[in-house]
């Protein structure tokens, strides 16, 4: 399983630490996307190449610096992504084409991702080629392999070194040892603490590893998982267009996509950043243009719209919901619900009506393609028929790179988004108890203790919800394991420590932890007094470890979370044995 062997000892120390963060960023953030892996073709409808991402939510947003909303009661994790580049979390897709189905769609399982399961560093697999669905007006689709081979990503993620007999475990002592100052700072308060071996989630050292405690923004690994087990990496979430023979117009059908945007290609960013192909949202305008095209080769240049948000059920609110940290969840939204779309703030206004404001955003692009939409468009009263004819239909990218940058910008209304369609997958309401119950279910299917485990959404807003560090560190290596090579973008999408998504501005200079920048991947988190941090990092004999660190305390966001990032530091300076 480990993949970039490291020669010798790491030794402790600023070059080290920097040379490190090269080799693991430069197989992930030197791609266009970012902290994703290399592009492949962009999916029918989506915007152009280079003209990118969707803009938003960015998840743990309490985790912002310990500026807005630091320590307000459950506002989402904000400051889990930093403010550059990928932000993630801190930074940073099944029904059949042209059916009035608004499940998303799949491509050939022959183009599903491989995981590398030979521990020579120069061991690679081949990833999946994303493959797209171009609908015609007509409505049918055929899936196109992507023009570009894509590397696996687990070798940039599992870059443990020595794989042979030399690449000892630690042990409980000397973790024990190592940890022990740092877990005494008080600035941590209640700890829970648990560390194992990446590759077979053998655990290692634990502190409180199988109390409960508040996850936050962690509970996305939860929802990471459960997904990508139930869904294939390569479905997309399409939002279509069809004839509606009950009232002669159309039907705007929403499909899951939040990430829909209504920009033009050129102004659509991601945390300030242009997407590359592979990770480019699906586009409104786009959707527009097919569909005006079908109407006016029919003769029609008039036309009245409803739109179709039937697949979803149960309330539209979080709990915790603030019109910031995230949206209504709805099945029909642009770029998230956004005021302004373009807005790179940590927790953005959100608009009252998604749904209401995507259909207005639709009619008014139909306008710009010459046909009028009469009134105002109203909710369908009943779902769009399931042999209605399709005249337009555009794809967000697959669900593996939703999960990428869900994690890597902490994405709480793309959680939702997804832990929805984790519920669809696995037969359950599409409402935030049916995804809760749909997580727990395959997470228990996967052989994951749940002791302790409660789950009451999918970002981890909630403040009931409930995770053991144990379990968390079971989730990271089962993200590792070469028997479930469909997880691997758990790990390639956790943002990296000093470099990208929501730890892009952690383990800086000063923090008593810099010399773990670049060899830390981790999920972050935080509500209020609480903060969490699981992932992995590169220990000082190339042992690739899983951690998960939950703790829970009245000091200021920033002093806590650098201690954080201490005990994590002192487990990259340490081969503990």
């Amino acid at each position: 399983m480990r993949a970039g062997a490291v020669s010798g000892r790491r030794r402790g120390g600023t070059a080290a630490g920097l040379f490190g963060a090269s080799l693991l960023v430069a197989a992930t953030v030197l791609g266009a996307g970012g902290a994703f892996a290399l592009p492949s073709a962009p999916p029918s409808g989506s915007a152009s190449p280079g003209g990118p991402g969707t803009g938003g939510t960015r998840g743990d947003q309490d985790e912002s610096n310990g500026r807005r909303g630091g320590d307000r009661e459950n506002r989402g994790d904000k400051g889990d992504r930093g403010d550059r580049g990928d932000h993630g979390e801190e930074s940073g897709r099944p029904g059949s084409p042209g059916s009035g189905s608004a499940r998303p769609t799949t491509t050939p399982p022959s183009t599903a991702a491989s995981a590398p399961t030979s521990p020579s560093p120069s061991a690679s697999a081949s990833a999946s080629a994303s493959a797209s669905s171009s609908a015609s007006a007509s409505g049918s689709a055929s899936a196109k392999p992507s023009a570009v081979a894509r590397p696996a990503p687990a070798g940039a993620v599992l870059a443990a070194a020595e794989a042979g007999p030399g690449a000892g475990l630690p042990t409980a002592q000397g973790l024990q040892q190592a940890l022990a100052t740092v877990l005494t700072d008080q600035n941590l308060g209640t700890v829970g603490l648990a560390v194992a071996d990446a590759a077979d989630g053998q655990l290692l050292y634990g502190k409180g590893e199988n109390a409960a405690a508040t996850p936050a923004s962690t509970t996305k690994l939860a929802t990471s998982v459960a997904a990508l087990s139930l869904i294939p990496g390569d479905t997309r979430l399409a939002t279509r267009v069809v004839k509606n023979a009950a009232t002669g117009g159309i039907t705007l059908v929403g499909g899951g996509d939040p990430t829909l945007t209504a920009l033009p290609a050129d102004q659509v960013q991601v945390a300030g950043v242009p997407a590359d192909p592979d990770t480019a949202p699906a586009s409104l305008d786009a959707l527009a243009r097919q569909t005006a095209a079908a109407l006016k080769a029919a003769g029609t240049t008039t036309v009245a719209l409803d739109y179709d948000v039937t697949l979803y059920t149960g309330p539209l609110l979080h709990k915790n919901h603030d019109a910031e940290n995230i949206a209504a969840v709805t099945p029909l939204m642009v770029d998230e619900g956004k005021v302004d779309p373009k807005s790179l703030a940590d927790a953005p206004a959100r608009v009252t009506d998604p749904a209401g404001a995507a259909a207005e955003s639709f009619a008014n692009l139909l306008k710009a393609q010459g046909v009028t939409v009469q009134g105002k468009a109203k909710a369908a009263t009943a779902p769009a028929a399931a042999d209605a004819p399709v005249l337009g239909r555009v794809d967000s990218p697959t669900m593996a790179r939703l999960v990428e940058r869900m994690l890597t910008t902490s994405d709480n209304t793309l959680a939702e988004a997804i832990a929805r369609q984790a519920a669809i997958a696995a037969h359950q309401p599409a409402a935030f108890e049916g995804a809760a119950t749909a997580v727990t279910q395959e997470l228990t299917r996967l052989g994951v203790p749940m002791t302790g485990v409660v789950l009451n959404d999918g970002s981890g807003l909630h403040p009931g919800n409930a995770i053991p560090p144990a379990v968390l560190v079971k989730l990271l290596a089962l993200a590792a394991s070469a028997q479930h090579p469909t997880l691997r973008p758990v790990l390639t999408g956790l943002p990296i420590a000093g470099f990208t998504g929501t730890l892009g501005k952690r383990f800086g200079a000063g923090s008593g932890a810099a010399d773990a920048a670049g060899l830390v991947r981790a999920k972050t988190g935080s509500l209020s007094g609480v903060n969490t941090l699981a992932g992995t990092v590169v220990d000082a004999d190339g042992r690739q470890l899983a951690f998960a660190l939950m703790t829970r305390t009245g000091a200021p966001v920033d002093t806590a979370r650098a201690a954080m990032d201490r005990v994590v530091a002192r487990l990259a300076a340490c081969g503990c044995r």
